[in-house]
């Protein structure tokens, strides 16, 4: 069967009639937002990202927690506070993303949070840089229930890897890609979905048929080639593409950049999902990378309560109206990826 088709179908074999329900609340409350320019907000989010910890051991360009450039606080997710928010939200949450910031393996109790989650079947899902996917690790990935694992990928040879991925090692991405390859044969299980996401920037494109290529001999699912944020664009960067097709941001005629997409008083993020930080803080999702709009505390309220409350839907009635007031937005595209 298509690698694709199986991961889908084992998304949906997790729906549930209440998952089913609020999603269609939440799909029905955007779009009569839309229309009239209002905020609606019916249901609970669909999909949620809990931040693990802000802590790496790469150093990689154009990343907050590579540069260690934070201004919060580097930690690591209390176990007490994400099963609290999980039991709280699992009856209507059909998707879970352990990510935000930082490297997800270095939290030691990380897949325990998984298992966790996928005993409510959840669907969840990480992103990693793919080194302490150690032969062990790997066993405890593939036995934790995960769904999807994104491995960060971003060059075929060790000379273009480590131009972003300053400090990786690319042997070890592919000894970790190897180890839970190998044992979702030796457990008999089609799970975790296995990613290569491919950072198109101007240092690797070149080498963009070559990781399909070795996406194929290792045996991965699927290829991601991801788009990437460049924070001070407007006078170029090397890390821009030359194929424009895998560039946010356009040259203009003055020689300067601008980012390609049209900036619309809306967002399909703010009505169904968000983004915990690995000490509770609730932001409106993955571009508020320092926390600087902060929705609400889940150490000091449950989050049913903060998601319906009067600051969230100001916040969402700024984007129905004045998208552009929100400094983090002038620099989104919602995430642009080409799948290949």
């Amino acid at each position: 069967m298509n690698r694709n088709l199986t991961d889908g179908l084992n998304f949906i074999s997790k729906l549930t009639w209440k998952r089913f329900l609020n999603a269609t609340q939440v799909l029905a409350s955007y779009y009569f937002s839309k229309f009239t320019g209002k905020v609606y907000h019916w249901g609970l989010p669909i999909s949620i990202s809990f931040e693990p910890t802000t802590s790496c051991n790469l150093r990689c360009s154009e990343c907050p927690s590579g540069l260690r450039s934070f201004t919060r606080p580097t930690g690591m997710l209390s176990d007490e506070m994400f099963r609290q928010t999980i039991d709280e939200l699992s009856d209507t949450l059909s998707y879970l993303i352990f990510y935000f910031q930082g490297e997800p393996y270095l939290h030691p109790q990380f897949l325990e949070l998984v298992q966790y989650a996928a005993r409510k079947k959840i669907y969840t899902a990480t992103s990693t840089n793919a080194h302490y996917l150690s032969d062990v690790q790997a066993k405890k990935t593939v036995e934790s229930g995960l769904d999807r694992l994104i491995i960060s990928i971003d060059g075929t040879t060790q000379e273009v890897y480590e131009q972003y991925r300053v400090g990786g090692k690319l042997h070890k991405v592919i000894e970790g890609t190897k180890h839970i390859v190998k044992w979702k044969k030796a457990l008999k299980s089609s799970t975790p979905h296995i990613v290569f996401q491919f950072l198109v920037v101007r240092p690797n494109e070149h080498q963009i048929e070559e990781v399909k290529q070795l996406a194929k001999e290792l045996e991965v699912d699927e290829v991601a080639l991801k788009t990437a944020q460049i924070y001070d664009y407007e006078q170029g960067s090397d890390l821009i593409p030359t194929i424009e097709k895998y560039a946010r941001y356009q040259q203009q005629a003055d020689g300067s950049y601008q980012i390609k997409n049209h900036l619309l008083n809306h967002c399909w993020k703010m009505w169904h999902s968000c983004v915990i930080t690995w000490d509770g803080l609730v932001v409106p999702c993955c571009f508020d990378k320092d926390a600087e709009h902060r929705l609400g505390d889940l150490t000091q309220t449950s989050f049913k309560t903060l998601w319906k409350a009067e600051s969230y839907q100001r916040f969402r009635q700024v984007v129905l109206k004045s998208r552009s007031e929100i400094e983090m937005c002038k620099n989104c595209t919602e995430g642009t990826q080409v799948w290949a």
